[in-house]
C-alpha cells in the first residue's frame, strides 16, 4: 500500500514539475547531467557590438581605396630609397647569418671538413659545404 502511494505521489510531483517547466519557460533537467542550456539562454551581444563601431564609409569608394593604395607604395618607395625598407625574403632579423656557419677545415686532399658546431644540427651540417659555396 505504501509503495503504491510513494509511486503515485512521485507521478504527480513529476507531472507538476513537467507542467511548471512548460508555463514558465524553464528547461527541465531531471538527470542532472551537464546541458549548454545556460550559455544558450544569455543574449547575443554581436549587434551590440557592431553598431557601438561606426560605419566605415571609405571602403565603399574604390577611389578612396585607390588613393590610400597609392600612398602607401610611394611611402614604400621613399623608404626603400633610404634603406629602411622591408627586408628580401630570407633577409631578415631571424635569417642565420654567416658569423654563425660552422667553421671549415680543409685536410691534405683539399677536402673540407666542418667542425662540429653547435648551431647546427648534424643534418643541417652535412648540406653546409653545399650552401657555402654559394659564398664563395
Amino acid at each position: 500500500m505504501s509503495s503504491l502511494k510513494s509511486l503515485l505521489a512521485s507521478a504527480a510531483v513529476k507531472g507538476v514539475t513537467e507542467a511548471r517547466a512548460r508555463i514558465f519557460g524553464h528547461v527541465l533537467n531531471p538527470t542532472g547531467q551537464r546541458s549548454p542550456h545556460k550559455i544558450l539562454r544569455k543574449k547575443l551581444i554581436g549587434e551590440k557590438v557592431a553598431q557601438w563601431y561606426p560605419y566605415d564609409i571609405k571602403k565603399d569608394d574604390p577611389l578612396v581605396m585607390a588613393r590610400q593604395e597609392h600612398e602607401r607604395l610611394s611611402k614604400l618607395e621613399m623608404l626603400k630609397r633610404r634603406g629602411k625598407g622591408p627586408p628580401k625574403k630570407g633577409q631578415g632579423r631571424r635569417a642565420p647569418s654567416i658569423s654563425r656557419l660552422p667553421s671549415l677545415q680543409f685536410n691534405r686532399s683539399g677536402r673540407s671538413h666542418i667542425l662540429r658546431s653547435k648551431v647546427f644540427p648534424r643534418s643541417i651540417a652535412s648540406r653546409v659545404p653545399s650552401l657555402l659555396s654559394v659564398f664563395i
